[in-house]
């Protein structure tokens, strides 16, 4: 198939572009910045510089590509920091997942494409009471932390959006990711210390290695129907327990441990419950629906599967308030 990749050159992206090459798919990739095309293009895919809060520029992209299918991988998260001005930070991001949407889709429907798989987001979305792990048929967070609404509600237009475009729409929801491109900074405040166990740490968290988000991605675009999938791993886990876990995998000293109090006035109210409150997501739709398996485990791939060999960490901010976590980071591209 003719596949475009809006936002190619983000994590997920940068895993995806390869992995639908090997499939036999003609791929097309766009990114904001021209210097990225090289990589794409080393990478087999058609680059495309795109701005997707630009409608004639989507249209245009779109139009030259001919997809079948569009894929929305269009975020603006790298770098994130600062959980105690969620929204603001996150205020970019949330454009790209309203306006990019609705510009992708009405490109889309120009050109005749068929299918539309966006990315979403499963962790704190979640509702903060009942069991540990929700399902896509359990309601998102009635009552997010106050600086978490207005990204929340953009999380919940993209996805009634797109299930309910004339379009086949699937919604796809990464948890948290980690590995090549995905992880660096969190690898670099767990060895320095610089990220605590808040409080009783019993939030829970969800996983997903970047190349299992980019294989679950593959599957969505060949075998997928209209629906929302989790596209997490098998065990969600408290950060009780993997945050000392990816400690000892780093051969790191064990995490400090910060009451919720002193943590909330740094962090704020978003980052304590991110520690504390939040529930994880089950799989078990998107491996029924898609056929597909995640490969890696957080516990195996927090030991081999968090960096390419060899491959050098980006540069950190080493307050609390440089944790930028939770999130399907991939990166305005």
């Amino acid at each position: 198939m003719r596949v475009f990749v809006a936002g190619g050159s983000g994590a997920i992206g940068r895993r995806l572009v390869p992995q639908l090459v090997a499939r036999g798919h003609e791929v097309f990739a766009s990114t904001t910045r021209a210097e990225k095309i090289p990589a794409l293009r080393t990478l087999g895919a058609e680059a495309l510089v795109m701005d997707g809060l630009d409608e004639a520029s989507v249209g245009e992209a779109v139009a030259r590509a001919e997809p079948e299918v569009i894929v929305h991988q269009m975020t603006a998260l790298a770098g994130v920091g600062d959980l105690k001005h969620f929204d603001e930070v996150f205020a970019l991001t949330n454009e790209l997942r309203t306006k990019g949407t609705d510009n992708l889709l009405a490109a889309g429907e120009t050109a005749g494409v068929r299918r539309f798989v966006a990315q979403s987001y499963t962790g704190w979305p979640n509702a903060r009471e009942g069991g540990p792990v929700k399902a896509e048929a359990d309601p998102l967070d009635p009552a997010p932390p106050k600086n978490q609404s207005r990204t929340l509600e953009a999380i919940r237009r993209l996805e009634l959006t797109v299930l309910n475009a004339p379009l086949e729409g699937i919604v796809l929801r990464y948890g948290s990711l980690y590995g090549p491109g995905a992880s660096d900074e969190l690898v670099e405040l767990v060895r320095r210390r610089k990220l605590p166990i808040v409080g009783d740490g019993r939030g829970v968290w969800s996983w997903v290695h970047v190349d299992d988000a980019a294989s679950a991605t593959v599957a969505a675009i060949e075998r997928g129907r209209r629906g929302k999938l989790n596209i997490v791993d098998d065990e969600p886990a408290p950060v009780a327990e993997w945050l000392p876990y990816l400690a000892r995998a780093l051969g790191a000293k064990p995490p400090r441990r910060v009451p919720a109090g002193l943590a909330r006035l740094v962090v704020g109210e978003v980052g304590v419950s991110m520690m504390t409150r939040i529930r994880g997501s089950s799989n078990e739709k998107a491996k029924r629906e898609l056929g597909w398996t995640p490969r890696w485990i957080w516990r195996e791939g927090f030991r081999h599967g968090l960096s390419e060999p060899d491959a050098p960490a980006e540069p950190v901010d080493e307050s609390l308030q440089g944790l930028s976590l939770g999130h399907a980071s991939s990166g305005r591209a």
